[in-house]
């Protein structure tokens, strides 16, 4: 018997996804998280594994973690005081930035603070030329006396970013290797270590982002891995990455900014793996935990992966699986301010103290606490028995809010709904124009322990006229690290025309990446199965000033095909712009190779179907849409394939409640799917 565990940390709960390999039966729970005791959540979760569902700590064959400790870190400016090394006259690098304000809407926006004050920037004589050749040795003494001026001022780690170090990386190693000798005590990385393209911004915030959560990721993973020894897994633990793939906990602990959308990747492989075997190929998922909601779209059964995601206030340009954060979770605070307008978050309860309704020192209204107060939520345990419902207290913090508003206490929770959903709204408009699509050729598929609280409004709200509720929404992020695939990407910057001449230089770039993936697989991965490479190219017209990714095929880089390397351009530009000279030239900025081995995905079993309605376990009161009104509240364990039912309703089952507002109706699949239609969009 062997089992493999998924593992979701969120700023509530820890979820857990146990795979039974020899039944091929899936185990979910939920265990609240300990923010103060680090790892401990992930012995209670082991524990409880144990104990409800006979698992031994000795079988488990893999465990792959997906965490917010990197992203939570930036969010909260709480990372490592920093000192940055870069080419003496590039002192201003990261205050200049792009030059952009960060809504070009809002007239009193403001560029986020540096993490690395000016005092802790230290230009370092030096110059590598644009094509690699040195221009002037780095001067040892500077580096010397900037290795003790930042160690004065504080800092903990150097990060080392040299003007076209992308093109030779010897002065930034050469920087490196003297600050080691002469200040031990300080970590250091480089800018080519951590993602070697062109463009000094881009490459100088990413390797700052990546020691500025170093110091947080590594001891978190070491946490973890004592704590999976302590509980005697003998495993070797994974983490998930921004790229939705898989690497060590050990590599982890210094590719740090691989994995700062680690939870958030993992929830829309999930989602898409569901979305494939539903025979859904193009859906909108809405991860709502509880505090914030991220949203992304699956397009053809896939991820849409890109670069520049933000992470907090800054941009992140590694790929990514492309995901948007719209801010409101289930503990997400509302308020109202000296005008008696009501706001909702950003500022969460977390799970300490957490929504008032859960009993655990929270004094504040928030979404879920709106939820209680309306009747949707209370009627079943929650989160696996691990929180209480207490609706007077609920009651008792929106009722603070409704005197100050002059409204009724049902009302009062009813515009909270309102105003969250309207948050939403605003922001899934935005990712949707981005793309170009229209929402109603997708399904919402709503996750996490909120998301199908709130879905079917948000769908409502946005004319999408399916709603597909899976089987375990609340912990698809768990799952989604249990089918990731071991996988990560290579970048080099080539900087060549797209001609005959080229094809050489580009076949020998292809085979050094090529090359360097089968190793990182293969022995730093210890990875022994089936493996994919896919070769990507980041393109633009000569003189254009950013590009964009097209897809390569090998065998074009092998037998020197120029001219349909050309053509996949073209044809990329025409489908993103509706243009496309074919005439014009052509370059090559960056070659990417991107390796994944694959994993063994579960394979669920199918429901036999019956036939006729779902039937509730009985009508509870809500206040829906402006009135009370009695409801049906179905049990899900309960329903079966080809069960019907209507809104407005309550599924609650132990990962999260389902509220189906009037005017939808569906039914179940064979994999316990819950589809949703609107029936005034279906009309």
């Amino acid at each position: 018997m062997s089992w493999r565990i998924g593992v979701d940390i969120g700023g509530t709960f820890i979820d857990f996804c146990a795979l039974d390999e020899s039944t091929r039966e899936l185990h979910t729970l939920k265990v609240l998280t300990t923010p103060a005791e680090p790892g401990r959540e992930v012995m209670d979760g082991i524990a409880l594994l144990q104990q409800r569902y006979g698992m031994d700590p000795a079988e488990v064959t893999a465990f792959v973690h997906g965490t917010t400790v990197g992203i939570n870190t930036v969010i909260q400016r709480k990372g490592a005081d920093l000192a940055l090394l870069t080419t003496a006259g590039f002192e201003d690098v990261i205050e200049l930035a792009r030059l952009r304000m960060p809504d070009m809407h809002g007239l009193f926006c403001a560029r986020p603070d540096p993490l690395i004050p000016r005092d802790r920037i230290f230009g370092i004589p030096g110059r590598v030329m644009s094509d690699g050749s040195v221009q002037t040795p780095v001067n040892a003494a500077a580096v010397r006396n900037a290795a003790d001026a930042a160690r004065a001022r504080g800092a903990v780690g150097v990060i080392v970013a040299f003007i076209n170090a992308y093109r030779n990386p010897a002065q930034e190693a050469e920087a490196a290797a003297i600050l080691r000798e002469a200040a031990p005590d300080l970590f250091v990385f480089t800018s080519a270590e951590i993602w070697p393209v062109i463009r000094e911004y881009e490459r100088t915030t990413t390797a700052i982002l990546n020691g500025y959560v170093h110091p947080r990721v590594g001891n978190y993973l070491t946490s973890l891995e004592n704590a999976l020894r302590q509980q005697g897994v003998a495993a070797r633990p994974m983490v998930t990455k921004s790229n939705g793939g898989v690497m060590s906990t050990e590599l982890g602990k210094t590719n740090c900014v691989n994995m700062l959308l680690s939870g958030t990747a993992s929830g829309v492989i999930g989602a898409a793996f569901l979305a494939r075997q539903a025979n859904t190929p193009n859906a909108l998922t809405l991860d709502i935990g509880g505090t914030s909601a991220d949203v992304a779209l699956v397009m053809d059964g896939q991820p849409q992966f890109g670069s520049g995601e933000k992470v907090g206030e800054f941009p992140l340009f590694i790929p990514s699986v492309s995901v948007t954060s719209i801010g409101d979770g289930g503990g997400s605070i509302a308020t109202v301010d000296n005008f008696g307008v009501l706001k909702v978050g950003p500022e969460s309860a977390g799970s300490t103290p957490g929504p008032a309704c859960y009993g655990r020192g929270g004094n504040r209204a928030t979404i879920t606490d709106a939820m209680a107060v309306c009747g949707f939520l209370g009627h079943t345990p929650l989160a696996y028995s691990s929180v209480t419902m207490d609706r007077a207290k609920a009651e008792a913090v929106v009722g603070a809010l409704a005197n100050a508003m002059g409204l009724g206490l049902q009302e009062t929770a009813e515009a909270i709904i309102r105003v969250t959903i309207s948050n939403m709204f605003v922001e899934v408009n935005k990712l949707i124009g981005r793309y170009g699509v229209d929402p109603a050729d997708f399904a919402l598929m709503p996750f996490g322990g909120a998301g199908p609280m709130l879905g079917c409004l948000l769908a409502r709200e946005l004319g999408m006229a399916r709603v597909m509720i899976p089987r375990r929404p609340g912990v698809v992020s768990a799952l989604g690290g249990l089918i990731a695939e071991v996988k990560n990407d290579f970048v080099a910057t080539v900087l060549l025309p797209i001609d005959a001449e080229s094809g050489v230089a580009l076949a020998i770039a292809a085979a050094g990446l090529r090359q360097r993936a089968e190793s990182w697989l293969r022995e730093e991965q210890q990875f022994d199965g089936t493996a994919t490479l896919s070769v990507l190219a980041d393109m633009s017209y000569l003189g254009q000033s950013f590009e964009i990714g097209v897809r390569l095929e090998e065998a074009w880089l092998a037998q020197g095909d120029m001219a349909a390397i050309a053509t996949a351009f073209h044809d990329q530009h025409a489908a993103i712009y509706d243009f496309a000279d074919r005439s014009a030239a052509v370059q090559l900025v960056n070659l990417r190779l991107v390796i994944a081995g694959a994993t063994e995905p579960p394979d669920f079993p199918r429901l036999p179907r019956v036939e006729g309605a779902a039937k509730p376990l009985r009508d509870v009161e809500v206040w829906h849409d402006g009135a009370l009104r009695q409801v049906p509240l179905y049990l899900r364990e309960d329903m079966r394939h080809g069960h019907t039912l209507s809104g407005p309703a309550i599924v609650a089952q132990e990962d999260t409640t389902v509220c189906i507002p009037a005017g939808f109706a569906g039914d179940v699949d064979a994999l316990g799917n819950i589809h949703l239609r609107w029936r005034e969009q279906a009309a």
